[in-house]
């Protein structure tokens, strides 16, 4: 990518329809927030973001963040779009290639998601992965100033390989 990511992931942390942390994610909590990727490794336990852009331009379209732990057997993973690349399939692509690298590439045992329990459109795409849903957690988190609800997905390396393939 030739441009800075900051402005975008600025703008997509800000959205209301896209961001779970607090509004405004002002741009220098951006480029903190790329400055402290640098140099990480990707393969480490912790927290690394991957940049999602489109193929022909580099526009960054979001990110996928991946949480590895449990001495590096499992991961977390979180995802965000801008609310103008969202239903174009470039979250589902993202999800699976970022899925098949930690379950296939890397021989991890189980990778899981959760989100908030009204965000049915990042569900459906989980689902679509071939996530399961395997809970839903009542008031479970605190979030911009009340208790929501929180969705638990997982998908198992044993499951992965019967997943559908995108459309």
């Amino acid at each position: 990518m030739t441009r800075p990511p900051w402005p975008p992931i600025a703008r997509t942390r800000t959205s209301p329809v896209t961001s779970r942390w607090d509004a405004p994610f002002p741009l220098g909590a951006a480029v903190a927030f790329v400055e402290g990727l640098a140099g990480r490794d990707p393969g480490a336990e912790g927290w690394f973001q991957y940049a999602v852009e489109r193929r022909d331009d580099g526009t960054l379209v979001g990110d996928v963040g991946v949480n590895r732990h449990d001495a590096g057997r499992q991961a977390e993973i979180g995802f965000t779009l801008a609310p103008a690349w969202q239903g174009r399939g470039y979250g589902t692509e993202a999800v699976r290639r970022i899925v098949t690298h930690l379950l296939v590439t890397d021989g991890l045992h189980r990778v899981h998601a959760s989100l908030d329990a009204r965000n049915a459109r990042s569900a459906r795409l989980l689902e679509r992965c071939g996530f399961r849903r395997e809970g839903l957690e009542l008031c479970s988190c605190w979030w911009k100033g009340e208790w929501t609800d929180e969705l638990r997905y997982a998908v198992l390396a044993s499951e992965w390989s019967r997943s559908p393939e995108p459309a």
